[in-house]
Order: C-alpha cells, then structure tokens, then sequence
C-alpha cells in the first residue's frame, strides 16, 4: 500500500510510490539464491522442482514481475517477434495472422505486429522500422505482394525475416505459403474426372502472385489433359466481382465447371448463376479456394480447396526461427510449400449429357 510521510517543509502529506519488487525480495522470501531465481526465470534445467515451485510461489505471493527491458540488455534478446500484416478483412491473410501469431504464443514469444495500410515499398520499411525499435528478434512478414518482399531485402542485415504467403520465389526473404498451383490442379482435375469437358476460371487480381500461381495451376492442368483452356478475365477477391465474371459465364451454355480463385468470388458466381436460372451442381459445377468456416453453409455446400493457416503459422515460426540460429549445421530452406487439401461437397458434380 501507498504511505504517506510529511513534506520536509511541513506542507500536505506526500504519497510516497511503494517500491517495486526485484529479483532479490523473491530470493529471499523463498530461501534461495539471486542465480537460482534467475534460472527459474530461464527455465533452466538444473533446478529441483521442489525448488522451482517455492520460487514461482514467491514470486506469485510479491507479484514480481521480471524486468524484460533489463533481461534484454543482458541477453540481447527480447522473446519477441513482430509480425508485418496489412490492414484488411480478407479471409486468407487475416487467418495467415491469426496463425503465426497463434504458433509464437505457443512457443512462448511475445508478438508485436506493425499493420499497414497498403503494401507498398516504403511502408513496409516503416513497419520494419518501428518493430526495430522495439527490439524484436526477428520479423514474419504477410507477404501477398512482390512489393512486400522487395522492402524485406532492405531491412537491416541483421534482423531476419521471413515472408508468409504468395509471393512466390524472392531472394530478399525465405518464404512459406501455400502450395497455390497445387491446389489448382486438385480442383481442375477434380472438375475434369467428373467429366467435364473443360474448365472456366474466376480469377483474382492479376498482380497478387497468389491468383497468378493458381492461374498456372489451373491452365497446365488443361493443357496436361487436353482440354481448351478459356480465356481469362481478372476481377478482385470479393463475391462483388465473382457475381460480375459470373454473369457473363452463365450466358455461355457450354460453361459447365468453373474454378474460383476463392471462395468470396465462389459466392458471387453461385447468385450469378441462380439468377441465371443455371442450377448447381446439375448445370454448372463450382469449386472455391480457401475452405473459409461459412464455406459449407453455401447453397449448395461449396466444394473447396482447404488451406491449413494453423501449419502455415507454425512453419514459418520454425523457418524463422532456423535462421535466427546462430550456426545451423544445415541450412535452412529458401522456400517452404504447405500442401493443399481438397474439400469435397455438393456444388461439384457429374457431367450432364446435354
């Protein structure tokens, strides 16, 4: 509690601030030396755990709380990492955040994210900046954007980063994203073994790597197969642009499967193609990309590619975390792929005879 002593001129009482714990009140209070708390903090294995409980017990009875600006100074490491996202409400790279952030909780790292408004070059360098600042030991960049990866190549030499997502080969960061063009192919092969003749594609912005990747994905697939490969056109990630591109294909009578480049774009051609009086999956067959929870309460259920953000999270926090040691024996990898899943449900479905 607060005390209260006289002021030396006789005036009001001064509140006198109480004195915060240190590392040595702990010490004391549970019969143990200045080291040894000091390895209970480092959970250093050479401490009894009978020893181990009576120091966090002193510690919980003080409400000692370790100076982390201290410790950093000693070590040179603060236990934590920034993260680098951008300010938006698409599903894919907020999971991606979620994820990462999730996975550094796990392993005990505090996290320190700098949001950007867009993901241009320079304030990108300004995220990397303020997370400098505050000491992180190294930085997880969401990286939808080669302009992302570009600002990462100038960071200083050391801080390490790694970028997460679709930003495809880059030699400014090691990467880990999802395996794009794979799950292309498992959605237009998995449209060409139910016997459709081709497959149309609503395809994301055309400078995201992501929707580029899974345009290659889908197009090597027909070509492999055979089959004649549509012509494209370029929308946005949201159910707005799918309803667009999907207005146009459901005029076309020989459109009988069409691949999402996600499942918000998925939403907008299922309307397109009610209001077109095409049913689904009888008429056309729709596949998405992302999986997102609402994805199977779709009319008709969305058939999907599943991205696993939870494995997405927790390795890049290992790639980062390779690099940041001090002398792997091997290498860590430039590029790490998470594999896909496809997700099976009612709004794909045979081929019907005209």
């Amino acid at each position: 509690m607060p005390s209260e002593k006289p002021a030396a001129d006789g005036g009001p009482a001064v509140t006198a601030r109480p004195r915060l714990t240190v590392m040595r009140d702990v010490a004391k209070l549970a019969g143990v030396s200045h080291q040894t708390v000091s390895r209970v903090l480092n959970n250093h294995p050479n401490v009894r755990h009978e020893t181990r409980e009576r120091v966090l017990d002193a510690m919980r009875s003080l409400n000692y709380r370790r100076n982390l600006a201290a410790r950093t100074l000693v070590t040179r490491q603060s236990d934590t990492l920034g993260i680098i996202g951008f300010e938006t409400t698409l599903f894919g790279p907020a999971s991606m955040l979620y994820g990462i952030e999730s996975a550094a909780r796990a392993a005990g790292y505090m996290v320190s994210i700098a949001s950007v408004r867009d993901l241009d070059r320079r304030q990108v360098l300004e995220a990397v900046d303020r997370l400098t600042q505050h000491s992180v030991d190294g930085v997880i960049a969401i990286a939808p954007k080669q302009s992302v990866n570009q600002a990462l190549a100038q960071a200083p030499p050391s801080l390490q980063c790694v970028a997460v997502g679709g930003a495809g080969e880059s030699d400014a960061a090691p990467t880990v994203s999802i395996d794009n063009a794979a799950g292309a192919r498992l959605a237009t092969q998995h449209l060409l073994d139910l016997g459709h003749a081709t497959v149309h594609h609503a395809a994301g912005p055309a400078d995201w790597p992501e929707s580029v990747e899974r345009i290659e994905g889908w197009r090597r697939t027909l070509y492999a197969a055979g089959a004649v490969v549509p012509a494209v056109e370029h929308g946005w990630w949201d159910a707005e642009s799918g309803y667009a591109q999907g207005r146009a294909m459901a005029q076309d009578p020989a459109v009988t499967a069409i691949f999402c480049a996600n499942d918000r774009i998925a939403l907008g051609v299922l309307r397109a193609l009610h209001e077109a009086g095409r049913r689904v999956p009888e008429d056309v067959s729709v596949v998405g990309f992302d999986d997102m929870p609402d994805s199977g309460f779709f009319v008709p259920p969305l058939t999907t590619v599943h991205q696993d953000f939870a494995e997405l999270g927790r390795r890049s926090l290992s790639l980062l975390l390779e690099h940041m040691a001090t002398a792997p024996e091997v290498p860590p990898p430039d590029r790490i792929l998470v594999a896909p899943q496809l997700v099976v449900r009612t709004s794909s479905g045979p081929r019907r005879a005209p």
